[in-house]
């Protein structure tokens, strides 16, 4: 005969057990007719957030929503752990309901964690980079993205690692709003980073079997940013500057050869003396493939280019690792940068986009270039990309000629004032 028990759920916080980040666990304690067990639930909290009434975080806290919710699954969970075993058993301990529910968990933790899956996957993409299916500058970004989603697991939910099981659409749209608010990371970056994770996260939902992509129903949105790029002026006052600092006059130098050929940081980076040949005009071409869009690039050289080229080809750093220029990594190249705005006079933040953008703007369409040409140039897949540039020059075009008539208008007025 099955006697009747009572059953209850506590979660509580073991006060004593204090990080170093002033952080305490959340303790979930199961009791049957005064018999008692305790295990943890694998959450940390500041012990002035929690509420021992209602035995949940208080609501002003950021986290509350997301650690108040795994703890009623936990409830549930238990819950429905001890009665299964009361449907089956006459008499049942805490210890009991504890096994059965820990069991559970046991199973799940032999699957892979999100990080053991992120791991798998850039295993997967530096394969592809070996057999060049993928450029290095797109694996380096989901190792950087890998990086960011622990930190972001760190500041939300206060743990290294977790199941996909337990990641839900709030996931992606927190972790977007942590690049932007907490990284200080522009919208479109930020966007871009939550698209590569809802692809990380199409991998796992093939590898585990899962019945949807949770992360499905998260749309991109990108906003039009105005192309910043340098003035003619601008340009020579860089290219003029006398920088008897080294490091200075390098970065410099791969500034103004980036403005010159349109590369952007990761191809710049890559770029080999083997890249340079002559071509069948007989003067000086890159020929590559160029990462941004795996498409064969033909690019020639300007003369500004080559006379870079040639001054950094018995470089030191050039020789030893078999780069074309001695390119610093991109913290230090962006860093650099400021210093050099400042020596030049510049205002504008100097970064390998604006280069770029100059080359599209300044160097080509200013100077009659024909938009398919630069398109080619550039490397762009499509010309819509590459008219927002001609745009940019078109708006100039017409302030400089309102200028000029206003000017010219101004001249007529003075030529047939006659005076008193």
């Amino acid at each position: 005969m099955k006697i009747s028990q009572n059953f209850s759920i506590l979660f509580w916080i073991y006060r004593s057990k204090v990080t170093k980040q002033g952080l305490v666990p959340i303790y979930m304690r199961i009791t049957i007719d005064g018999d008692r067990t305790e295990c943890s639930t694998k959450r940390l909290i500041e012990a002035d957030a929690w509420d021992s009434e209602k035995e949940r975080v208080i609501e002003s806290h950021p986290d509350a929503s997301v650690i108040n919710e795994y703890l009623r699954l936990i409830h549930n969970e238990v819950s429905r752990h001890y009665n299964i075993l009361l449907s089956v058993k006459d008499h049942i301990t805490p210890d009991m309901v504890k096994e059965s529910y820990l069991g559970k968990n046991k199973e799940k933790q032999q699957k892979k964690t999100l990080m053991q899956h992120f791991n798998q996957y850039l295993k997967v993409k530096q394969e592809k980079v070996e057999v060049e299916d993928l450029s290095n500058g797109r694996f380096k970004r989901f190792k950087v993205l890998q990086g960011k989603v622990l930190a972001f697991l760190k500041y939300k939910y206060k743990v290294n690692d977790m199941q996909p099981e337990e990641m839900k659409f709030n996931f992606i749209v927190g972790f977007e709003h942590f690049l932007r608010t907490v990284q200080n990371i522009g919208f479109n970056t930020s966007m871009k980073y939550a698209k590569d994770l809802k692809q990380v996260m199409n991998y796992i939902t093939i590898e585990e079997d899962l019945s949807n992509n949770v992360f499905q129903s998260f749309k991109a949105g990108y906003k039009k940013v105005k192309a910043k790029y340098l003035t003619d002026e601008e340009l020579t006052a860089i290219e003029d500057k006398v920088i008897s600092v080294a490091r200075l006059d390098e970065v410099r130098d791969c500034f103004i050869f980036s403005c010159y050929t349109g590369y952007a940081y990761s191809d710049a980076e890559a770029l080999t003396p083997k890249d340079v040949v002559k071509g069948f005009d007989g003067s000086l071409w890159i020929l590559r493939d160029r990462g941004k869009t795996d498409e064969v690039e033909n690019v020639p050289l300007l003369p500004k280019a080559i006379e870079i080229i040639e001054k950094y080809k018995n470089h030191p750093y050039c020789k030893m690792y078999n780069k074309l220029l001695p390119v610093n990594s991109n913290v230090r190249y962006n860093a650099y940068l400021k210093e050099i705005a400042d020596l030049c006079g510049i205002s504008k933040t100097l970064t390998t986009h604006v280069a770029r953008h100059t080359c599209a703007t300044t160097v080509l369409l200013s100077n009659d270039v024909p938009i398919e040409t630069v398109k080619e140039f550039l490397g762009h897949s499509d010309i819509r990309t590459t008219q927002i540039y001609a745009r940019t020059v078109q708006k100039k075009l017409s302030r400089d000629l309102n200028a000029l008539k206003e000017r010219m208008a101004g001249a007529e007025l003075s030529m047939n004032y006659t005076g008193d």
